[in-house]
C-alpha cells in the first residue's frame, strides 16, 4: 500500500514539474514576444509651406510741432484728414481707418528747459490701417511720396511704426502640412527600418508638435513660412 502511494505521489509531482516547465516555457516565449514588440524607432517629421499674409496693420505716425497750442492742434487736424484722404484715394473704406488723439507734450512741464528746443509743443499722431487686403496696402506704400509732398514726414524707422503682417487661416493648411510631416517621418523611418535589416511596423505613440509661424525675410515680412515637426515612433518587425 506504501508502495503504490509513494508511486502514486512521484507520478503526480513529475506532472506537476512538467506543467511547470511548460508554463515557465510559455511565459517565456511571452516575454520574448512582448520583448520583440518593444523594438521601437523614434524619428521627427518635417512640414513647411510658405504663405502669403492675410491681415496688415500699418500704422502711419508723425510728429507736429509748435509753441501755439491751438496752431498745433489746427495743424495735427489738417495733416490728418490729409493722410485719411491720402488712404481713402487708394481705396480703402473707413472701416479700415482709424485715428486716435495726438498725444501731446509739453516741453517746458518737463523742469529741464533745453536751450536747443526750439517748440515748446509736440504731437504726435498715428493713424492706423487694419486691412485684409495686403496688396493694396503694399501698392500704396510706394505712393507715400504724395504725403511728403504735403509736408507730412512719416515716421518708418522705430519699432512701433513698422507694418505687421499676420497670417490667421492656420487651419486650412494644417490639415496637409499634418499628413505631409508624418509621410516624411515615415520616409525616415523606412529608412531607418530598411538600414538595420527591419520592417517597418504599426505607430506606436505620435505627437503632432507646434505649428510655428515667421517671416519668411526681413524684406518681404508678407510672406510667411509654417513650419511643424512631429515625432512619431514605430514599432520594428523583424
Amino acid at each position: 500500500m506504501l508502495k503504490n502511494n509513494t508511486l502514486a505521489a512521484f507520478i503526480l509531482g513529475g506532472l506537476m514539474s512538467i506543467g511547470l516547465v511548460l508554463s515557465a516555457q510559455g511565459i517565456g516565449n511571452s516575454l520574448i514576444k512582448m520583448k520583440s514588440m518593444e523594438r521601437t524607432v523614434t524619428v521627427k517629421g518635417l512640414a513647411e509651406k510658405e504663405v502669403k499674409a492675410n491681415i496688415a496693420i500699418w500704422p502711419i505716425r508723425f510728429t507736429e510741432v509748435d509753441n501755439d497750442l491751438n496752431a498745433l492742434y489746427a495743424s495735427v487736424q489738417d495733416k490728418t484728414d490729409k493722410v485719411v484722404g491720402f488712404l481713402a484715394a487708394q481705396g480703402f473704406t473707413s472701416d479700415e481707418i482709424s485715428t486716435s488723439l495726438p498725444s501731446i507734450e509739453d516741453r517746458q512741464a518737463q523742469g529741464y528747459v533745453d536751450p536747443n528746443v526750439k517748440y515748446r509743443y509736440a504731437a504726435k499722431v498715428t493713424i492706423s490701417l487694419y486691412t485684409k487686403r495686403v496688396d493694396l496696402l503694399l501698392s500704396s506704400q510706394k505712393s507715400m511720396l504724395d504725403l511728403t509732398k504735403e509736408g507730412i514726414a512719416i515716421s518708418n524707422q522705430d519699432y512701433n511704426s513698422r507694418t505687421e503682417f499676420l497670417f490667421t487661416e492656420l487651419n486650412k493648411v494644417k490639415p496637409e502640412m499634418v499628413q505631409s510631416a508624418t509621410q516624411n517621418a515615415r520616409e525616415v523611418a523606412t529608412k531607418f527600418a530598411s538600414d538595420s535589416d527591419s520592417r517597418l511596423g504599426k505607430i506606436k505613440q505620435a505627437s503632432q508638435g507646434q505649428f510655428s509661424i515667421s517671416n519668411r525675410d526681413s524684406n518681404t515680412p508678407y510672406i510667411k513660412r509654417v513650419r511643424i515637426v512631429s515625432t512619431l515612433t514605430y514599432y520594428l518587425d523583424d
